[in-house]
């Protein structure tokens, strides 16, 4: 079939009404009165350029692409002038302590957090579905993380809540745990219960962080889940860049009001890890993403994306073979994360069908199903489309070539450590074939993006329980013997 080539998006320039943004502001000033300069970046406001790069980017991008301690847009660290007073907004706006502009991903905000709050061979608590960059804090910092597995959906093929039962028998079993880490939705949207999850570490007097990446508009409507910051959580993670407009490796870091982490160390660990060339347009894209959500303009676009979801997850439920998660179900999700299969097609099958047939592309795949995001973007024109493309799917008899027997995407295993990651790590290593690596003890990360929750972390003991995991490589890093 030939791809369909259609557009939906209609040419009307979104409007924010009275809504302050210092950054977005200064920035505008900037462009509009640029000085001479002789500082970096080196294609100097983008007159030396590939065209044919300039031509696919604008030159209002290249005009603004410039980084902190110039041009009196302030720095990033230590935070001064417009950046300051947006991060300082921002913080308002999300009732937190401290609210941190990250330009190098949620990953650097993870990473921020190990380094700033974890000392050598601490104990510490981290949800099996957590981001690949949370397992590489314990690397950097040599602590000793417990396993705490989320209920598995199985029908589905991915992680559910964690349970709060699960949580406290973790943690009355291991009194030097300093910290507790979740992840909050899961990638396809599933919430746990972080109020009493964050009473639970509290009682034990133990922190909580959540990495609440795909929750970052739950702060702007009371019919999406509420968010962390307000439940007790004593550090949050949000990913602007994923659903709430910011440009792409846009995050923010927030510590909750009444945090039991200490800031000093944190805003440390940022000036260490962080890019020293912090890029203004994605500082500037931040403070414009927090506009406006904010704004009631923002507010519509959030409600839009809330009803699109509704309409398709009742449409689509109704399509004889198509289920969606979720739907008549009592797992607690985030309506806008849509995870949705057809009977007898692979996720990964039906990813394929849909961007070769349609011209749709999903946020992912997997085992089972694939994740559809109602972003502030779509519309629903949009919506009614990709429901014609499912309802056509379902009634047609597509062999299912993507399937292969013993090949798995979502890890849904315990991790069987000897090892901290950290010693794993830096321990002699050898290559071997995966075949041979049963038994062996992993030196390596294996996680593949998306969702990067690891299949294999250093110091696991690899078992044939990997191998459907594994399609992609056919060697692994193991310790020497």
């Amino acid at each position: 079939m030939e791809k369909t080539q259609i557009s939906f998006k209609n040419n009307v320039e979104f409007k924010v009404k009275n809504c302050y943004a210092p950054l977005v502001e200064r920035l505008n000033e900037y462009k509009k009165n640029p000085a001479i300069g002789f500082h970096i970046p080196g294609h100097t406001r983008g007159s030396a350029i590939l065209p044919q790069f300039k031509n696919v980017i604008g030159m209002d991008a290249l005009l603004c692409d410039t980084t902190d301690e110039f041009d009196n847009l302030g720095t990033l660290h230590p935070a001064s002038g417009a950046i300051k007073e947006a991060m300082d907004v921002a913080s308002v706006c999300y009732n937190s302590k401290r609210t941190f502009f990250i330009t190098s991903g949620s990953t650097i905000s993870n990473l921020a957090l190990a380094f700033g709050v974890i000392s050598p061979e601490d104990e510490i608590i981290v949800a099996r579905n957590s981001h690949r960059s949370v397992l590489t804090g314990t690397i950097l910092t040599g602590s000793k993380p417990y396993w705490l597995m989320p209920k598995k959906l199985e029908d589905w093929a991915i992680y559910g809540s964690i349970q709060t039962s699960d949580l406290t028998e973790k943690l009355k079993n291991n009194r030097n745990v300093k910290f507790v880490w979740v992840t909050n939705p899961t990638y396809e949207g599933v919430v746990s219960n972080i109020r009493e999850i964050a009473e639970i570490c509290h009682f034990y007097k133990v922190p909580l962080i959540v990495d609440e990446a795909h929750g970052s508009l739950w702060n702007f409507h009371e019919d999406l889940p509420t968010s962390a910051l307000k439940l007790g959580a004593d550090a949050v993670v949000h990913s602007l860049h994923k659903t709430g407009g910011a440009l792409t490796q846009a995050s923010m870091l927030h510590l909750g009001k009444n945090s039991l982490l200490d800031e000093n160390k944190i805003e440390h660990a940022l000036k260490l890890l962080h890019t020293t060339s912090p890029s203004i347009l994605l500082l500037a894209s931040l403070d414009a993403a927090r506009a406006s959500l904010s704004s009631d303009e923002g507010r519509q676009l959030i409600q839009n994306a809330i009803d699109n979801a509704k309409f398709f997850r009742e449409q689509a439920s109704n399509i004889a073979g198509v289920s969606v998660l979720g739907e008549g179900s009592r797992v607690n999700f985030d309506v806008t994360k849509i995870f949705l299969k057809v009977r007898g097609l692979t996720g990964k099958r039906l990813e394929s069908v849909l961007e070769l047939d349609f011209n749709i592309e999903v946020e992912s795949a997997s085992d089972e199903g694939v994740l559809i995001l109602s972003n502030i973007g779509n519309t629903r024109a949009e919506f009614e489309y990709l429901l014609l493309a499912i309802k056509q799917i379902a009634r047609n008899n597509y062999p299912d070539l993507s399937h292969l027997e013993n090949v798995k995407f979502m890890p849904l295993t315990e991790p069987n450590t000897v090892m901290t990651p950290r010693e794993a790590y830096f321990s002699p290593k050898e290559r071997v074939k995966k075949e041979d690596a049963i038994g062996r003890v992993s030196a390596e990360v294996v996680a593949l993006c998306p969702p990067g929750i690891s299949v294999l972390l250093p110091g696991e003991i690899i078992s044939e329980d990997h191998i459907p995991y594994l399609s992609e490589y056919t060697e692994i890093d193991v310790i020497r013997e």
